[in-house]
């Protein structure tokens, strides 16, 4: 099997460029797809767009949402790719700044996998990543290709 993405789905550079130094300091190999808006998502996971040459089949091991985006939010997302039969088994990751209790069961509501929240400390980030990097990288058993 090869090294599969992981789709990082985050509007905030500076959030982007500490998710990506948090996963090198935790060592995952795994190549990163980085968009910044919930449609650009949509758009990257159903081949349309500046997409539509994407191979479809080349689904991301999993996919790091943010659950405040533009056009569209994290939340429609993750509801649109549940729908679909090409995406409903990929895993959802919502990473978010939000402890709000109605997001958090909405996300659930809505099919998430988990709910992490984004720590302000590099260092906690860090060690955050870690601990996704064990579960959804080495632990978790995902769904096999079709």
């Amino acid at each position: 099997m090869k090294n599969k993405k992981i789709l990082l789905v985050e509007d905030s550079p500076d959030d982007q460029e500490l998710i990506r130094m948090a996963f090198e300091d935790g060592r995952v190999a795994n190549e990163f797809v980085v968009l910044s808006d919930g449609l650009q998502a949509l758009d990257y996971l159903f081949c349309r767009g500046a997409y539509v040459e994407r191979d479809i089949s080349d689904t991301p091991l999993f996919i790091l949402l943010d659950l405040k985006l533009p056009k569209l939010n994290g939340l429609e997302v993750l509801q649109q790719l549940r729908a679909n039969p090409q995406t409903a088994l990929i895993p959802i990751i919502m990473l978010t700044s939000s402890n709000e209790e109605q997001d958090i069961l909405t996300s659930y509501q809505s099919g998430v996998n988990s709910y992490v929240r984004k720590p302000v400390d590099f260092n906690q980030f860090t060690e955050a990543v870690k601990q996704l990097k064990f579960y959804w990288l080495i632990l978790n058993e995902t769904p096999p290709d079709r």
